[in-house]
C-alpha cells in the first residue's frame, strides 16, 4: 500500500485538494442546518466530493418562509 501511494502522489494529493474543500463545506452547512445524519454521513464516508456537492447544491437548501406584510 505504501508503494502505490509513493508511485502516485500526484494522483493521491489532486484528490486530496477536491475533496477536502468540498467535505468541509458540506460538513459546516450540515451542522449550521442542525442536520445531523448528513453530518456523520459525509464524516465517515468518502465519495471522492460527488455527494457532498449533491448535498450542497441540492439537499441543504433550507425552505424560506413567506412573510406577508400588510400595506396600508
Amino acid at each position: 500500500m505504501e508503494n502505490f501511494f509513493m508511485e502516485n502522489f500526484w494522483f493521491v494529493l489532486i484528490i486530496l485538494v477536491w475533496t477536502i474543500p468540498w467535505k468541509g463545506v458540506a460538513l459546516w452547512r450540515a451542522a449550521k442546518n442542525n442536520q445531523q445524519i448528513w453530518f456523520i454521513f459525509f464524516l465517515l464516508v468518502n465519495t471522492l466530493a460527488v455527494l457532498e456537492i449533491l448535498y450542497i447544491f441540492i439537499f441543504s437548501h433550507r425552505r424560506k418562509k413567506k412573510f406577508f406584510t400588510k400595506s396600508f
